[in-house]
């Protein structure tokens, strides 16, 4: 397979994951080459994210490693052989590459469970909402730049909006539905789409309220992705350096837990939309 200089976070999680099952093994990069009769510097290229795998190594690998969970072998094939070209290449070399690699990412899901306190969900944003992010956030952006920007933001919304949409459930603070972030005409039309888009089937909505006596979850916010099998599930969390993208089994199980803890103090999906409605209204 030919060298990949750029890896993606999906084909570095494919990486990791290969290399844990290695490790879990207790074998060396030297041992495991020789039983695939490659050289130690393959395998470390192949867990560094910078060489493929095809399909029949990576079954010989998981094999040596001893892994018997063969859902989870056949993910890592479909990650190992996987050629999408999707909509988000075209701003590969753009935009950073969390862009594109949160487009992947939401492609590939199966669900996704967000938490939001100070801003809406990027996948419920409006133009203008989005717009009055990116540009009051990023100051020194020209305007092309902040448009290409809210223009990926709109496309990522496919994944809730699209001929295949995925179970999406969002837990929203009423602080984010309250701060004005555009002007009042932007906010009560994002309010609106809020409202329009929790009717669907596939979307639930809920919203902790001000009003709640006990709530100290403001740094909960967080995208968790879900995967085919849930040790391959990612969440997605904004971080001084960047995204940062977690996916270690203890990290995902205290993110599982605090979505639940979140979600129990939030109100139902019928008293969430009657709460936003207030708001509206109050516009």
């Amino acid at each position: 397979m030919g060298a990949k200089r750029q890896p993606t976070a999906r084909q570095m999680r494919l990486a990791v994951e290969l290399r844990r099952l290695r490790e879990a093994a207790g074998l060396s990069s030297r041992e495991a080459g020789a039983m695939l009769d490659v050289n130690s510097v393959q395998i470390s290229q192949i867990e560094a994210g910078t060489s493929g795998v095809s399909e029949q190594r990576l079954r010989r690998m998981a094999a040596n490693y001893a892994c018997v969970e063969q859902e989870f072998i056949d993910e890592l094939v479909a990650m190992a052989t996987d050629r999408t070209q999707g909509w988000w290449e075209q701003y590969r070399g753009v935009l950073p590459a969390a862009y594109q690699d949160l487009a992947e990412l939401d492609h590939h899901a199966r669900f996704r469970n967000d938490v939001a306190v100070i801003h809406v969900p990027g996948l419920f944003q409006t133009e203008d909402y989005a717009r009055a992010l990116f540009a009051y956030m990023n100051p020194e952006f020209p305007d092309a730049e902040v448009e290409l920007r809210v223009e990926h933001r709109m496309k990522r919304r496919v994944v809730i909006e699209g001929s295949d949409p995925i179970p999406y459930e969002t837990v929203i603070h009423e602080a984010a539905l309250r701060i004005n972030v555009a002007g009042k005409a932007a906010t009560r039309d994002q309010l609106t789409r809020i409202l329009e888009l929790s009717e669907a089937d596939h979307i639930t909505v809920r919203v902790v309220p001000l009003a709640l006596a006990d709530f100290a979850g403001a740094g909960s916010t967080m995208v968790h992705v879900g995967a085919a099998v849930p040790r391959l599930d990612t969440v997605v969390r904004d971080a001084p350096h960047g995204t940062a993208f977690i996916d270690s089994t203890a990290q995902l199980e205290h993110f599982r837990k605090l979505f639940r803890k979140v979600r129990e103090a939030a109100l139902p999906s019928h008293l969430s939309r009657d709460l936003i409605n207030q708001l509206t209204k109050e516009l």
